[in-house]
């Protein structure tokens, strides 16, 4: 099925292209041979059966062969100049693409520098942690000894308190 109005059309040039290579791939096909090898034994056996005679049948076969010959070269060098164009267009596309390989190697790079920074950060902020902990840990048992010198203090006033209490009562 052709598509309707999205078909490009095929330029002249682009057309000859297209058969030179489609020429090029039967010429190269068994089927070039077997058929190659009918015509010239027709062709003999064309004399043999006395329908021409062979000198003639010579000149004709010669004749052909040379004009198929012409063509098949021209049309050989046209497939290896097509050939060459799209292997210098790959080639363009692969230094595209290693252009682009580059590129992305460099952002990788830049990407693992960030992530080493960034984990160079999270080492210092474990660090602040881990001395904010102890730095808890400290006040922490600081307090609790201030607490307990409170209690200690509270515990001694109180008792205090009571002997003064009882110093007074008993007089």
């Amino acid at each position: 099925m052709a598509k309707k109005g999205k078909e490009k059309r095929k330029e002249p040039k682009e057309q000859i292209e297209q058969l030179a290579l489609g020429v090029t791939r039967a010429v190269g096909s068994l089927e070039s041979v077997v058929l190659h090898t009918f015509l010239f034994l027709g062709s003999f056996l064309l004399v043999q059966f006395g329908v021409l005679p062979f000198e003639r049948m010579l000149l004709i076969l010669t004749t052909i062969v040379s004009l198929e010959a012409i063509y098949l070269s021209i049309f050989i060098q046209m497939t290896i100049n097509y050939t060459t164009r799209t292997i210098e267009n790959v080639e363009q596309d692969i230094e595209e693409i290693q252009e682009d390989i580059d590129e992305i190697q460099e952002d990788v790079d830049e990407i693992q520098e960030d992530v080493d920074e960034i984990q160079e950060d999270v080492d210092e902020i474990q660090e602040d942690v881990e001395e904010m902990t102890e730095d808890e840990k400290a006040e922490e048992a600081s307090q609790a000894g201030q607490e307990k010198t409170l209690d200690e203090i509270r515990s001694g006033l109180q008792k205090l308190m009571q002997d003064v209490e009882k110093l007074h009562n008993r007089q």
